[in-house]
């Protein structure tokens, strides 16, 4: 049933959705972080630099895991090459969208115990609020606090520490219980520690891991280099395979290289989807257009940037795409080139990245939580259980998991996308403090 959801009506109506939002908001705020680069660059650099970058390595831990490494080889290994051009056009959106979603949240921050606080669940009851229909509001926050909840379970806990186990296992030869045990204790500490040791676990492991992965992907593309030309090749031709599925709207929207490629695509960088601006919100801003733009370079660096270099080291280094051994594919397509000693790096990248994403989603989850209950004991079990979900998702099979991800990111996005129309004026009222 929730793959037939899934197929259907999310990965059928969530690509339509995304692409007309996108749109719409791209012609209402003019297409400005694409035609003036450099100004919104300076922009964003004339504030709080600071505090607007830790809450983005907040966000980026969010962002950066599954969705760059095991889930570009799923969208490949089920979609094709093809999926990898949908990842970019999403990701075009996703931007503007991401920037959106930012803007809204840090104009219904508040403070609380002298920290910024906000996110989807708050600015959905704030404008449907505004619009007179405070039953609707309540109702629709307190849905995506639930699926914000379930989405922290399965895609921040499971899938992210399935994929850290692998990697333990196949680059350290360490048992998958031991490893996904040893994951659970560490985000259990960390979340001991608060929304503090969450940041400053997250400010000190993106950076470095994120150079890491660059620095031996362009080792593989360099030794590749004369591949990489065929490689854009099979993508720009996979991505027009919808025409022989049918052709037309209907063939482009049940492809799996778009529905994959949207999807996966929508996992890694979680535009429109309501999460990161959660992290936003840490920062405090002023001004809400400022905090917006490093949502545009967050999607810029997570989905143009480090899932095209996984890809195209994928696609180039020619290993089996087996859609039962994601990681498999994942260590393989290094190694294949540079040699079994960069097995190693690449799992420990997996390991931190899988660990950095799982401790942000467990402040995510206690958000949505909090949310919902403000009691103090509602935070604890919930931590307690994320934990568990943390050891289970390194030693059960991740198809179902992947399911009720889906299920549940697509619910939120499209509850995120419809809220982000009727606050469209907010938004275009922040847009104009841009000089």
């Amino acid at each position: 049933m929730i793959g037939w959801i899934n197929e259907y009506i999310i990965g059928v109506a969530l690509p339509a959705y995304l692409l007309i939002t996108g749109i719409y908001f791209g012609f209402r705020l003019r297409w400005f972080h694409i035609l003036h680069p450099v100004k919104c660059i300076g922009f964003a650099l004339s504030g709080d630099r600071k505090r607007a970058v830790s809450a983005l390595t907040l966000a980026l831990a969010g962002t950066l895991g599954v969705g760059n490494m095991v889930g570009v080889a799923s969208a490949l290994a089920i979609g094709g090459c093809g999926a990898v051009f949908w990842m970019w056009v999403s990701a075009a959106f996703a931007m503007i969208l991401k920037y959106s979603e930012i803007v809204l949240s840090i104009r219904h921050m508040f403070y609380e115990g002298g920290e910024g606080r906000g996110g989807a669940t708050y600015y959905i009851r704030n404008i449907f609020l505004s619009l007179r229909l405070p039953a609707a509001g309540k109702i629709l926050s307190a849905l995506f606090a639930v699926l914000f909840a379930i989405n922290a379970l399965t895609m921040g806990s499971m899938l992210q520490s399935g994929a850290v186990s692998q990697a333990m296992s196949i680059g350290f030869s360490v048992p998958l219980p031991i490893g996904s045990a040893a994951i659970a204790l560490l985000t259990l500490s960390v979340c001991v520690a608060g929304k503090r040791g969450v940041m400053r676990v997250t400010e000190r492991i993106v950076p470095i891991m994120t150079l890491c992965v660059l620095v031996l992907s362009a080792a593989v593309l360099i030794l590749r280099a004369e591949e990489i030309p065929e490689a854009f090749g099979r993508i720009f031709e996979g991505a027009a395979d919808f025409r022989a599925a049918g052709g037309g709207i209907l063939g482009f929207l049940l492809s799996d290289a778009v529905r994959l490629g949207t999807m996966r695509g929508l996992i890694s960088n979680e535009a429109g989807c309501g999460t990161s601006p959660t992290a936003h919100a840490e920062a405090g801003a002023t001004c809400a257009a400022r905090q917006g733009i490093f949502g545009i370079f967050e999607v810029f660096v997570d989905t143009i940037l480090l899932c095209t270099v996984t890809a195209l080291v994928i696609i180039v280094s020619h290993v089996p795409l087996d859609e039962t051994d994601l990681m498999g594919i994942t260590l393989g397509a290094y190694s294949s080139v540079l040699g079994r000693w960069s097995e190693y790096p690449v799992a420990a990248s997996v390991v931190c990245f899988g660990f950095a994403t799982v401790v942000c989603w467990s402040h995510y989850g206690c958000e949505g939580v909090y949310y919902l209950c403000r009691h103090p004991a509602a935070k604890t079990v919930f931590t307690v259980i994320f934990s568990l979900s943390v050891f289970l998702g390194g030693v059960i099979s991740p198809d179902a998991v992947w399911g009720i991800s889906d299920l549940a990111i697509g619910a939120m996005t499209l509850i995120n996308l419809t809220v982000l129309l009727l606050g469209r004026d907010q938004i275009v009222e922040e847009t104009r403090r841009i000089p």
